[in-house]
């Protein structure tokens, strides 16, 4: 019997419970923000698109399609968070901007990629090399 089927020979598997332990870690710190760690990734793109971005586009940006993206708006909208608004010019665009209190949050957010990085144990230089092959490795499935 071929042992190629053993759990702990599988990259699927690694990558999976690191996704469970970071999501576990992330939990309290976004706990204090009021934030799911989905909201907590679009309010991430949403700090670098201060001027607004599609719906099309942030769900392009986070890998997620519209019948996941709208329900996760709409509750973020309920929060006051953000605000959807239709494009004039062509009314099937919805552009998601931050509300004042959407901006104000992520000076509370500030400390947390630092609170990550610390419980990873990696060097700098390890860990940007870690993204890299990580990066590639999606590029390679991906494609």
């Amino acid at each position: 019997m071929s042992n190629n089927l053993q759990l702990e020979k599988q990259l699927c598997f690694r990558l999976y419970s690191l996704n469970k332990l970071m999501c576990r870690l992330y939990a309290p710190l976004l706990k204090e923000l009021a934030l799911t760690y989905p909201q907590y990734l679009v309010m991430m793109v949403l700090w670098q698109y201060r001027q607004g971005i599609s719906v099309k586009d942030l769900g392009g940006q986070l890998d997620l399609d519209s019948g996941t993206l709208s329900p996760l708006l709409k509750r973020m909208e309920k929060q006051a968070l953000i605000k959807r608004e239709r494009q004039t010019k062509d009314e099937r665009i919805v552009l998601i901007k931050l509300t004042q209190a959407g901006i104000d949050l992520q000076q509370s957010a500030e400390h947390i990629p630092a609170k990550m990085f610390a419980v990873t144990g990696l060097s700098a230089e390890k860990l940007q090399a870690l993204n890299l092959t990580l990066d590639q490795l999606i590029e390679n499935i991906a494609n």
